[in-house]
């Protein structure tokens, strides 16, 4: 017995009325739509097929959904650190953002091989790319993952939220040049110790106002023309009142919009440079830390440009009275059952750190000079590091001096006790810069390092010079067998690559003081 299945279509419509029948193949080609609208955004349950989200992540999907009809949204920045820790993304519309939070979102893998200005410093159409991996040769899509917990809105863009991601590779492998991803998988290594990375940010930066945004045609070259800017305040009043409130206006607008963004915004200070700012952030847990400073400064920026302003995390501008900025990195590490912080000495002895304290910082300073092209990862941040300025010259430590390279701050039995490495330049990618610096600590403790005693004049220390140069630090790095086995050979000759072509480039380039020493004289 054959049975035939007869489709109606059912309508709203007055009492005797008929159903009108749907034929089975609109049937089909209504399902065809739906399911293909289900896959055009990322790759279909791609989510959910590799199992990446924990507890947490899957119940802060599910608020999402309500928050976005609830502010009523419009559209998602899927927003992506990058190898340079620029933020790079796609502005996704509500709707469809909803399908990436199952399927991921796909994203175009050539920005993998660009240099600070975009610069492809590899061949990515050969066969093996470039950098010895078939799978990105010819510029594939990658699956960027958002990070549910990540979600926010933006206080300055109405009706735009915005999230993290991680990329995957297509097959579901985490691409190995994902730098948080690496910072997770250097997080996880340390959780099995027992221990929790904690990091507070004291971040240096320039704000500037804005007279030519330098957007004719011919400025806009590769890189293009940098804006012409004027200062907003003089310089040289060091944390003077006066100087701050001449600013105020901008540093309410900021805060307004950090707090809003929920950073723990905990100082705004004025520096020495003029318009030269000093914010600093309460202490937070693992990728939160790095979360922070990546949309910190995007916001910086974003927030300054929508007020005719320009805000630069340059290390070194190259304007008059301009001073150098640095990031100074202030770390420790917490038990992860307690809580406890376990840099403090507890015990009778005068060290100002614990046991694990001293052998974690051991580790940092023993592979600072190949940490620095992560810490200092530009041409232009070496330029910061001279004697008597508030920056290291040499691999030192001590206790509350501000020319060593780490400083050590409380004491013994002190539950705030910490380090804060000084090297760091504000414009240094936090997952790198933090991940290395988990990476050295833990060599330290595993092989029970001992760093010395404190140096009490550390600019004039016998102690080993910092590189001077990206050209030293890349060196260093390459030579570095303990970044080679954690990060991954792989990683490690990509980002020497990515390094070597600004290098390249650099060099390349005849200097406004080449020109003036030379093209006379000679």
């Amino acid at each position: 017995m054959k049975f035939r299945l007869t489709l109606f279509e059912v309508r709203h419509e007055p009492a005797g009325q008929k159903r009108i029948p749907i034929p089975p193949c609109a049937v089909r080609n209504q399902l065809s739509l739906v399911s293909a609208q289900e896959g055009s955004v990322g790759k279909q349950g791609f989510v959910a097929a590799h199992s990446w989200w924990g507890d947490e992540e899957i119940e802060a999907a599910s608020r999402i959904e309500s928050e976005i009809k609830r502010l009523n949204l419009r559209t998602i920045r899927v927003a992506w650190g990058d190898q340079h820790g620029i933020v790079r993304g796609k502005n996704v519309m509500a709707h469809d953002f909803l399908l990436a939070l199952k399927n991921g979102i796909d994203f175009q893998t050539a920005t993998l091989f660009f240099d600070t200005t975009n610069h492809m410093f590899a061949p990515m159409f050969s066969g093996d790319a470039g950098i010895g991996m078939e799978a990105l040769a010819g510029g594939p899509d990658a699956i960027l993952v958002p990070d549910p917990t990540t979600f926010r809105t933006l206080p300055w863009a109405p009706n735009t939220g915005w999230i993290l991601s991680e990329m995957y590779l297509s097959s579901g492998e985490p691409c190995p040049f994902d730098s948080r991803g690496l910072m997770r998988r250097i997080l996880k290594k340390l959780s099995t110790r027992g221990f929790h990375y904690m990091a507070g940010l004291e971040v240096e930066f320039y704000i500037t106002r804005l007279k030519d945004p330098m957007h004719a045609p011919e400025q806009s070259g590769w890189p293009p023309d940098p804006p012409i800017v004027d200062v907003i305040a003089h310089g040289f009043q060091y944390l003077t009142e006066e100087r701050q409130d001449e600013i105020d206006p901008i540093l309410q607008v900021l805060q307004d919009n950090i707090e809003g963004l929920g950073l723990p915004l905990r100082t705004m200070e004025d520096e020495w440079g003029p318009g030269q700012c000093e914010f600093t952030f309460d202490p937070t847990l693992g990728l939160v830390s790095a979360d922070n400073m990546l949309l910190f400064r995007t916001a910086v920026k974003q927030i300054c440009r929508r007020n005719g302003l320009h805000a630069t995390f340059m290390t070194r501008p190259g304007l008059p009275n301009f001073f150098s900025s640095g990031w100074h990195l202030h770390q420790s590490l917490c038990d992860t059952k307690s809580g406890e912080n376990m840099f403090t000495n507890n015990s009778r002895s005068k060290e100002p750190l614990s046991l694990l304290g001293n052998q974690f910082m051991a580790g940092i300073l023993k592979h600072t000079p190949a940490a620095c092209v992560f810490s200092t990862p530009t041409i232009n941040g070496y330029k910061r590091y001279a004697p008597q300025s508030f920056a290291p010259t040499k691999i030192t430590w001590a206790t509350e001096n501000r020319g060593a390279l780490i400083r050590v701050l409380g004491g013994p039995e002190d539950s705030a006790t910490h380090i804060e490495n000084r090297a760091g330049e504000p414009c240094a990618n936090p997952y790198l810069y933090m991940a290395s610096q988990i990476i050295a600590g833990i060599d330290g403790m595993d092989n029970s390092l001992d760093p010395g005693p404190a140096d009490a004049s550390p600019y004039e220390s016998n102690k080993p010079l910092l590189p001077k140069t990206l050209m030293e630090a890349v060196a260093e790095l390459n030579d570095n067998q303990l970044f080679r086995t954690e990060f991954g050979d792989d990683f490690v000759d990509y980002f020497l690559a990515l390094k070597q072509s600004e290098i390249d480039r650099f060099q390349a380039y005849v200097t406004d003081w080449e020109h003036r020493e030379y093209f006379e004289v000679f």
